[in-house]
């Protein structure tokens, strides 16, 4: 070290020695402790929080299996559907599992005041033709007759529906009164050859329902009785095949109706 002006000055080798740096770190970090104990420490939530994705996924699969399993056609009773045209979890649409897309059941198509329902032909090819007197008296008794399912179709056609379609009295398109009321839950076995035919009994109320009364699970005593004049009776019924004939395209549950018939009351 020398000295400059009464100043101690260091040498070169000493500012060498000074400003140098010893390479390696007196405090090194360990990064596969720092990385194992981080593990650790998350583990315990990964472990949590994988048991609540089971949780949720063991849910929506319980979720959906009870879904499918009141939607099948057995399921179905006697509610209906509601009067806003809505279906609840019970009325599936062209098939009770097939495309998810939901229909109110036969005896809901056509609703009090509304509009007669257009209905496409039955996808087996099956039709249901009313068979009533021309004509009946004015009055609120029921009128009994029958209605006929054809199978219009080349092939055999099995399965099975309701014991009986469901009647609507309509008239210039308007439904006056339908079919309603608690729904038998026994089975009518279809198994009709080409151009094959059977009959249901069927009888309808020349009265007229309102909109409320699509509320209630059956029509309200004392509806009035429709004037004389001529009016038309359809019906309509659901089909369910046999599992061995259904085919891409063609549903599990279909919706048979037919032609018009008239009837003059007076």
């Amino acid at each position: 070290m020398t000295t400059r002006r009464g100043q101690l000055v260091p040498s070169e080798d000493e500012l060498r020695d000074f400003l140098s740096y010893d390479a390696t770190p007196h405090n090194s970090i360990d990064t596969t402790q720092v990385i194992s104990r981080s593990r650790r420490r998350r583990l315990p939530r990964q472990i949590a929080a994988g048991a609540v994705s089971a949780l949720a996924v063991a849910g929506i699969v319980t979720v959906a299996v009870q879904t499918t399993q009141f939607t099948s056609p057995a399921a179905v009773t006697s509610q209906g559907a509601p009067a806003d045209g809505t279906t609840d979890e019970t009325m599936p649409a062209e098939g009770f599992l097939d495309t998810g897309l939901k229909r109110a059941p036969a005896e809901k198509i056509n609703l009090c005041t509304g509009a007669l329902a257009e209905v496409s032909p039955s996808l087996y090819g099956l039709q249901l033709d009313v068979t009533f007197p021309p004509t009946a008296p004015v009055g609120t008794d029921p009128i009994t007759g029958t209605v006929r399912l054809t199978n219009t179709s080349d092939t055999q056609v099995s399965g099975y529906t309701p014991p009986t379609p469901a009647l609507t009295l309509s008239q210039d398109g308007m439904v006056l009164w339908h079919s309603n009321g608690p729904v038998i839950t026994s089975l009518a076995i279809v198994d009709l050859a080409p151009g094959a035919s059977m009959e249901y009994q069927a009888a309808f109320t020349p009265v007229r329902c309102a909109v409320d009364d699509d509320t209630e699970p059956s029509f309200r005593e004392g509806l009035p009785a429709v004037p004389a004049g001529q009016y038309e009776l359809s019906a309509v019924i659901d089909f369910t095949a046999d599992p061995g004939m259904i085919q891409p395209g063609t549903p599990e549950l279909d919706l048979v109706t037919g032609p018009l018939s008239t009837i003059t009351l007076g």
